[in-house]
């Protein structure tokens, strides 16, 4: 039997523990802005669209909505869980005392291997636009010009110095760059519908149908699935609303509550988008058809040029729509810095990761380490990523490999949720819902997706990669985002390693700093 001074040890390390974050700087406002400008729209939309049209042709729009609904249900499973436990953290925690430390630290890692490897794209894309917006196109139309991968880097460093200052000149950035990009999406949409319903839209445009949200009509399941994994990338970000969920007012229930009307607006979004650019261009192979592969990662510039024409004020609106793509970018680099440094910061606090990682500066109350060592290895990221390009679009497949890590992470959080509350779903209907059923079932859809893509990387007939790689001497041939997630996840191995038994102590995997009993995570009765 435990001694009394035992008793106290245990109960000390299972308090709450205050991470020295600036509390109350977000209101719901905030939250909502942050958790949508964190998916990137524009930058998503231009990156994808294409891809999801060559998957299941006309019914890109039905997809766009399918994929939503395993969003919603697992943005229900991170409500519930930050009710709770409003840790910064996530997943990290949450799986963490729902199960044990190895399924938490992997959660973290996945948050993490996401997030870096999404940024050499959004690097790239912020780098080109900057050329594009000023006329520069020679420059900005070419991916791998030194001059991109400079203006890239910059961005980076501008972005993490930004987040470094403080959360609220974070979010009051945020809004102005998602009032930009909302508001020239919707113009876009609009005036493409307008031209296609006075009949100016050009050669190739489709008359908009219902039918375009028919998921039977695709041709097959893997057609199917591989749509969906595309989309469920372009929702992706909205739980950086959770992650700052310790600088939030009401922080156990807005950042829930955010993350929630994120996915809605996210949906509405991209359905009036997509479903516009399929009706204006059509979906053919030429010109600027969202079939042409040409156009693939800059499809909303060539669409810009055709919808708002070639005139004084058709100019403006195109470079308007630049300046969204850019300051889409900018926003998703800087709120995908946001969450892992506060991932980071909360696997230190819980010495899961080396103690420096949980300093927090004095005067901004953000994390030092933890932000500036994200930014630094973004670039590295980065500048190999562009460096072993070259121009096969290596940067791409790991755009593709983090559909990986998303399903995973996701998923985790959705069936850590339902097995935290195991005690309580039979208390209410309402509970059986909302903390088992829906956070399950999101889960489950999402680590089949995740199953699926590995399989669809992996496999050459049916990978939808940009770059092949031949296993040497035996000429074998795998895809290239295959090859990137089984790297960035034997990293994450050799570091747990380290973490596990290098370092002195490592109390966290003995669960000696969070457990399952930690009364932070408590059932709401």
């Amino acid at each position: 039997m435990a001694t009394a001074e035992e008793r106290v040890k245990v109960a000390l390390q299972e308090q709450p523990l205050e991470k020295g974050l600036k509390s109350g700087a977000l209101g719901l406002i905030s939250s909502t802005v942050i958790a949508t400008a964190s998916v990137a729209p524009a930058y998503s939309i231009a990156a994808t669209l294409v891809f999801v049209v060559l998957a299941v042709g006309l019914q890109a729009p039905a997809v766009s909505v399918l994929a939503f609904i395993p969003m919603l249900l697992t943005s229900i499973g991170y409500s519930e869980l930050n009710k709770a436990d409003p840790d910064c953290g996530t997943t990290f925690t949450w799986a963490t005392r729902a199960f044990r430390p190895g399924a938490g630290w992997a959660g973290g890692w996945a948050i993490v291997a996401a997030d870096i490897l999404v940024m050499a794209s959004l690097a790239q894309v912020a780098g080109q636009y900057v050329f594009l917006l000023f006329g520069a196109d020679g420059i900005g139309s070419n991916p791998t010009s030194g001059w991109v991968l400079l203006a890239g880097v910059i961005w980076i460093i501008l972005m993490a110095a930004i987040c470094y200052v403080g959360i609220e000149v974070s979010a009051n950035f945020q809004k102005i760059l998602l009032g930009i990009e909302l508001t020239m999406l919707f113009a876009l949409s609009i005036t493409a519908l307008v031209k296609v319903g006075n009949g100016t839209a050009p050669p190739g445009h489709l008359t908009p149908s219902i039918d375009w949200l028919n998921p039977f009509n695709i041709s097959s399941f893997s057609a199917f699935a591989s749509g969906i994994i595309l989309m469920v990338f372009i929702y992706w970000g909205w739980d950086t609303a959770v992650s700052v969920n310790e600088e939030t007012k009401d922080r156990n229930r807005t950042p829930g509550l955010a993350a929630i009307l994120s996915t809605f607006i996210l949906l509405v979004t991209y359905a009036l988008v997509i479903f516009s650019m399929q009706a204006f261009a059509g979906i053919g192979s030429k010109g600027n058809g969202l079939g042409n592969i040409n156009n693939a990662g800059d499809v909303l510039s060539i669409q810009g040029h055709a919808v708002f024409g070639s005139g004084g004020l058709g100019t403006t609106l195109y470079h308007l729509l630049l300046l969204m793509v850019l300051s889409s970018a900018a926003a998703s680099t800087q709120t995908t810095i946001l969450p892992t440094a506060r991932t980071t910061l909360s696997m230190a606090a819980y010495k899961a990761l080396p103690k420096s990682f949980a300093r927090i500066h004095p005067r901004f109350l953000t994390p030092t380490v933890s932000t500036v060592t994200m930014g630094a290895i973004s670039i590295l990221v980065y500048v190999g990523l562009n460096y072993t390009s070259n121009g096969s679009g290596v940067i791409g497949d790991a755009v593709i490999a983090i559909g990986l890590f998303i399903a995973f992470y996701y998923g985790l959080t959705g069936f850590a949720c339902a097995w935290y509350y195991r005690k309580n779903l039979t208390s209410s209907t309402r509970n059986l819902f909302m903390q088992g059923i829906l956070p399950v079932a999101g889960g489950l859809i999402l680590w089949f997706l995740g199953g699926w893509s590995i399989w669809l990387d992996y496999d050459v007939a049916t990978a939808n990669d940009y770059t092949m790689w031949t296993v040497p001497g035996i000429h074998w041939q795998i895809g290239g985002a295959f090859v990137i997630a089984i790297c960035a996840a034997l990293v994450g191995v050799v570091f747990f390693l380290y973490c596990r038994y290098v370092r002195p102590g490592a109390p966290f995997f003995k669960g000696q700093t969070l457990t399952r009993a930690t009364p932070t995570l408590v059932p709401d009765e």
